[in-house]
């Protein structure tokens, strides 16, 4: 029997992460490795998550070496936990940050705008703060941004014209953070003006963003609101200038945030 080595290959490609729960060939490609891995590590997670903590909020790490599966376990994670009646936001953190240089303040940032894109169909009152924190986040890189581009108006104070609520929060950190990803000075000016606002930007995304919206789901029958953020073990292995492992710096010194 002649063996077609393109599929052999597609099929065994560790890059490609499988759709197990969504596509029938994924599922013939899925296989069950949790007896090697320590049990059933996805089910404890979303046991987690809707057994033992459905009204607290929880925060899990998944680690594992590169190609091994994360990405495939954690997208049945996503499916069975909207199975279960949870509004899951999923999302890889390459499309959205600069993994030669993560901060703590990006991985926030990137949460808020995808919770937002997700949530356009709610109606939530005007995330003040946090609209607030970005309007000074434009206004300090004016110089470098096009402000008609955000909210679509002529400056920062603008911000909300042409949208309300989540949707433009969502725009306005897209606007932000695409600007800044492929220049390192610009990302050093935004990190000066957020890094003393971390734990106001945490309270602001909880009070303003993430509670309200899990009010208004569960009026919608959702039992909460789940967050899966993924690919966060590509950040490359640099150093801060000083002297700290980029992933050290992030899941030991800034873990608590996270």
């Amino acid at each position: 029997m002649m063996v077609n080595l393109k599929q052999f290959f597609d099929a065994t490609n560790p890059s490609k992460t499988l759709f197990a729960e969504e596509s029938e060939l994924d599922q013939k490609y899925y296989i069950d490795f949790s007896s090697v891995r320590g049990g059933q590590i996805i089910e404890d997670l979303r046991d987690n998550i809707t057994l033992w903590s459905p009204e607290q909020p929880t925060c899990q790490l998944f680690t594992g070496h590169i190609g091994c599966g994360k990405s495939t376990e954690l997208l049945r994670l996503k499916a069975e936990l909207e199975r279960e009646g949870f509004h899951v936001v999923y999302f890889e953190s390459s499309k959205d940050l600069e993994m030669g240089d993560v901060d703590v303040g990006d991985i926030l940032l990137a949460i808020a705008k995808r919770v937002s894109e997700s949530l356009d169909r709610l109606t939530l009152e005007e995330p003040k703060r946090l609209k607030s924190i970005l309007q000074g986040a434009a206004k300090l890189l004016q110089t470098e941004i096009n402000l008609v581009e955000i909210g679509g108006t002529v400056g920062p104070a603008q911000i909300t014209a042409n949208q309300e609520g989540v949707t433009v929060v969502a725009m306005g950190i897209a606007k932000i953070t695409a600007k800044v990803k492929a220049s390192p000075d610009l990302r050093s000016k935004l990190r000066g003006y957020l890094e003393p606002q971390t734990n106001g930007i945490i309270e602001a995304i909880n009070k303003e963003l993430l509670e309200p919206a899990i009010a208004k789901l569960k009026q919608q029958g959702k039992k909460g609101l789940v967050a899966i953020v993924d690919s966060l073990d590509r950040v490359d292995s640099t150093t801060k200038p000083w002297g700290r492992p980029q992933q050290e710096y992030l899941f030991v010194d800034r873990g608590e945030q996270l």
